[in-house]
């Protein structure tokens, strides 16, 4: 596997530089750095999409535990820094956000059927926004074959995504659970079974919420749409202006790509040449796409770094924390 992350990391980097190199550097460098100020309003979107996702996976929770929203929030910063900052395919910061999010005493069943729900939310809440980012593109000449392309793909996430829930409602979760409790038994050359940690119970008292869970699905969708804020930002401060639906499009797809690059640590190299291929289509010239994808990654290292000394902070304080009290 380390071999494989290696190899995905250089890869990656390695397209990122040809697209630098292939084009003017020195006017990837001037747009980049005529953003200036502006990239303080970027980061500050970011953290207001974080605190929107915080909350929608605090919503799922409300009947489980009286936890305080500081703790959603703290820890939802976390997971976020771990996918984006580390080579953990873009799901790793929510396997650590359910553990850590057990420090608050929160059980570790319910805990882990929350990020489940969590992610299926904000994945479908994705792919409704990549619709209407495809649906967008479709009205740009040229773009037809593009389109089709996307609009494949979304066939084949929704499906998936159908399957998740299914497993989720339906007793698939539990299924997988046992299977991997007997498995790790049988590697460990013990007869005795793994006891479950409940993920099917805590699926099923989160979705017994179906408002809550509505709820969070719209909190997410409504985070993926504030992300367009900083692609019309960052053009508008390049001397690019684009209008908010341009800003969309670049927007909905480019995060659709990111995740289905997930292989790729950080999408290196892939998100810059989505964005020219997007720009292309947008009449925004490679520099300056380039450039835009290299200022959505502010925000990650930024709050990023933060956030992986949060991780550390928090676990050096875990035996100090009181734990909430539950409610019945």
């Amino acid at each position: 596997m380390k071999l494989v992350v290696l190899f995905m990391t250089l890869s990656g980097l390695g397209l990122a530089l040809w697209l630098v190199l292939t084009n003017d550097a020195g006017a990837i460098l001037a747009a980049f750095a005529a953003v200036g100020w502006g990239l303080a309003a970027i980061i500050l979107v970011r953290l207001v999409i974080l605190y929107l996702c915080g909350t929608a996976w605090g919503l799922l929770l409300r009947r489980a535990a009286a936890l305080p929203q500081s703790a959603y929030l703290s820890v939802r910063f976390i997971r976020e820094a771990i996918n984006v900052m580390l080579p953990v395919a873009t799901v790793g910061g929510d396997i650590v956000g359910a553990r850590l999010i057990t420090f608050w005493g929160l059980a570790a069943g319910i805990a882990g059927a929350s990020i489940l729900v969590d992610l299926l939310l904000q994945a479908s809440g994705q792919a409704v926004f990549a619709a209407a980012g495809a649906l967008l593109l479709a009205q740009v000449a040229g773009a037809e074959t593009l389109v089709g392309w996307i609009l494949s793909g979304l066939g084949v996430a929704a499906a998936g995504l159908l399957g998740f829930y299914l497993a989720q409602r339906f007793g698939g979760i539990d299924l997988v659970e046992r299977l991997v409790s007997r498995l790790l038994a049988m590697m460990a050359k013990s007869g005795a079974v793994g006891r479950p940690i409940g993920l099917d119970a805590g699926l099923r008292a989160i979705w017994a919420d179906p408002a809550a869970v509505a709820w969070a699905f719209l909190l997410h969708i409504l985070a993926w749409f504030a992300g367009v804020l900083e692609i019309w930002i960052a053009l508008a401060a390049m001397g690019h202006p684009q209008s908010l639906v341009a800003a969309t499009i670049i927007e909905s797809l480019g995060q659709a790509l990111r995740g289905a690059a997930f292989p790729v640590p950080g999408a290196l190299g892939v998100q810059e040449g989505g964005f020219v291929v997007l720009g292309h289509l947008l009449g925004i010239d490679a520099e300056t796409a380039i450039a835009l994808s290299l200022v959505k990654r502010v925000p990650d290292v930024v709050l990023g770094l933060p956030g992986l000394l949060g991780w550390h902070w928090l676990e050096s304080r875990r035996g100090a924390m009181a734990p909430a009290p539950l409610e019945e």
